[in-house]
């Protein structure tokens, strides 16, 4: 793993997806899991090793690793 590597997912819009944003570069929308790992495949990373509920790596905004759906977050 690419140390200070830094990884933002935001929340979900209103179809689902989040943004991914590595390093201040937008990387895409994510619609799930695997979308995400696969940017961060593009990254760099290795997507076999990486945990998605690692706070060093990366910060969820909106809800965690398991938040794909709109206001599933209870905000």
């Amino acid at each position: 793993m690419s140390p200070g590597l830094r990884v933002v997912v935001y929340p979900p819009d209103a179809k689902g997806g989040r943004r991914v944003r590595c390093d201040g570069e937008i990387l895409g929308r994510a619609l799930g899991p695997a979308d995400l790992l696969e940017f961060l495949r593009w990254a760099g990373l290795n997507p076999d090793t990486v945990r998605l509920d690692d706070p060093l790596l990366i910060e969820w905004r909106g809800g965690g690793p398991a938040v794909w759906t709109p206001g599933a977050d209870g905000a």
